[in-house]
Parts: C-alpha cells; sequence; structure tokens
C-alpha cells in the first residue's frame, strides 16, 4: 500500500480563468516499495481514466515521457491485464518531448515507447501522435505538432489544450520534460510545444512548454531510485527557483499534480509523524 502525504505549492499559470492562488491545490504524495509497484499504479491510474473518459463518450489524452521510469510504466501497461481493458480506439497518445534525433535512434523517446507500449499492443499505435523531432526544421516541427494538439484536443478559441494525463519523470539537474535549468524554453509563455537547447547535453530537443503542461487535468511525476533522492528532495522541499529547478514549474492552475515515488528516492524526504512507511 502506499504512503500519501503533501506538499503546499504555488500556482502562476496562465489559461482561460484562474483561481486565486489561496485555493490551489496541493501536489500529492505517494511512495511504493519499488519501481515495480509504482509502475504498476501507474498503470492502474491510466487504465482507470481511460476507461472512464470514453465510457463518458469522451476520448482520452495522454502525453507520456521518455526515460528508464517510464519504460518500466508502459512495458507493465503492455500487460493484457491492462491493455485488454482499454478502449484504445479512443485514446490518444502524445509525447512529453523527444530529442532531435531519427526515430530509430537509440537515444529516442519514440523508439522507446514504441517498443514497450506500441509495438506489443494492437490498437494502441492507431493514435499516436509521433514529434517529428529529427526535422531540420525544429520551428516547423514544434508549430506541426502544436496543430496536431490543437485538432486533436480542440480547445476553445483562445485557450490552452487540456490533457486529461501527463506522466513526467526528474532528471538529475531538476529538469523535466526538456524543460532544463537556465533553458530558454522556461521564459516561453505562448508557444504549446517548442525546440529547446540543453547546453549540459550539447543537443536540441522538443518540448512541450509549461502552459500546455501546466493546462493538464492530471500530471503524474514518476521518480525511483536513490540517485534522484537529493533532487526530490530539493524540488519538494527545498527553496522555490524553478529557473534552476524547472520541475518547480509545473503547477496547474485547475488540476492535480502527483508524485509516485519508491522508498529510494523519498529517501531524503521529511516524515512528520503521519508518515509512515509503506509495507
Amino acid at each position: 500500500m502506499p504512503v500519501w502525504f503533501s506538499c503546499k505549492v504555488k500556482l502562476r499559470i496562465r489559461r482561460c480563468t484562474l483561481r486565486p492562488v489561496s485555493q490551489m491545490s496541493e501536489a500529492k504524495i505517494q511512495m511504493f516499495p519499488g519501481l515495480d509497484e509504482l509502475s504498476r499504479q501507474a498503470a492502474v491510474r491510466f487504465t482507470q481514466l481511460a476507461r472512464e473518459r470514453v465510457q463518458q463518450g469522451k476520448t482520452f489524452s495522454a502525453a507520456l515521457s521518455g526515460g528508464s521510469t517510464p519504460r518500466t510504466f508502459l512495458e507493465i501497461l503492455a500487460n493484457p491485464e491492462f491493455s485488454q481493458r482499454i478502449p484504445w480506439e479512443g485514446v490518444h497518445l502524445f509525447q512529453v518531448d523527444e530529442r532531435c534525433v531519427p526515430p530509430d535512434h537509440l537515444q529516442s523517446n519514440y523508439r522507446m515507447i514504441h517498443g514497450s507500449l506500441l509495438r506489443p499492443v494492437p490498437g494502441a499505435a492507431d493514435n499516436f501522435h509521433r514529434m517529428k523531432a529529427e526535422l531540420e526544421d525544429r520551428d516547423a516541427a514544434s508549430s506541426e505538432y502544436e496543430a496536431e494538439i490543437k485538432e486533436v484536443l480542440a480547445p476553445p478559441e483562445g485557450c490552452l489544450p487540456r490533457f486529461d494525463l501527463i506522466f513526467l519523470g526528474l532528471g538529475s539537474d531538476g529538469h523535466t520534460a526538456s524543460l532544463f535549468p537556465g533553458s530558454a524554453a522556461l521564459a516561453e509563455n505562448s508557444k504549446w510545444v517548442c525546440p529547446n537547447y540543453a547546453e549540459k547535453l550539447k543537443m536540441y530537443r522538443l518540448t512541450l512548454t509549461y502552459p500546455v503542461l501546466n493546462a493538464a487535468s492530471e500530471i503524474v511525476f514518476l521518480v525511483s531510485g536513490s540517485g534522484k533522492a537529493e533532487i526530490l528532495r530539493r524540488v519538494l522541499e527545498g527553496p522555490r527557483d524553478p529557473g534552476q529547478l524547472p520541475a518547480q514549474g509545473i503547477q496547474p492552475a485547475e488540476g492535480s499534480v502527483n508524485w509516485y515515488l519508491d522508498r529510494a528516492a523519498a529517501g531524503l524526504l521529511r516524515k512528520g509523524p503521519s508518515h509512515r512507511k509503506s509495507s
């Protein structure tokens, strides 16, 4: 069973309407014994929301991240226990970000998502929307992806698109999506998708931006391993500095943020009297 606790966050995001800061919701944290259980519960949440939306006669939209932790989640989601219960015809899958490499490149997020979920599950690839980050004109690729999001999610004129569910990770430098410390994309407040140069990696990536991420109905961070413990502590409990800790900038104005952590990643977080270890 997971352990629940919360940390207060202030939100600053522009959508069609905004709640006062005093009414913003808290980020919820669930702690699990290890990566497998964390990933399994992420699959449970995905399946639950997808079924609810489609049963309501609506489409379900989710954006997926790359990386080793999301890979485990997608592999579990591909198991028949989950995949056969998901009405894939009503599910639209997008990418949170992508490296500017060909789709068959070893570093491609699409390659990982395809191998873990799209290839083994019939129907999962039918409504998958790939970032064409390999294109030489990165601005054109970003605009094309933004137009695809607009066509599928169909937000009201002048409003941001509202994903039902977005999965994010946490880098060892505090980045999330491809929003890196000190990078230009942190200041983007109009584009939904943009190229971003990661100085540390000496490469470009395409990424969803704060405005569209923070317009989501629900965001789930997946964080695993002791190597993430210190940066997780800084993001959740340290001083607020989203310019150096971009994950702190994920604060949906009218949605929820859920942190799915394993014990190793959560090892340095403060534990009050009510913070019991998971069994």
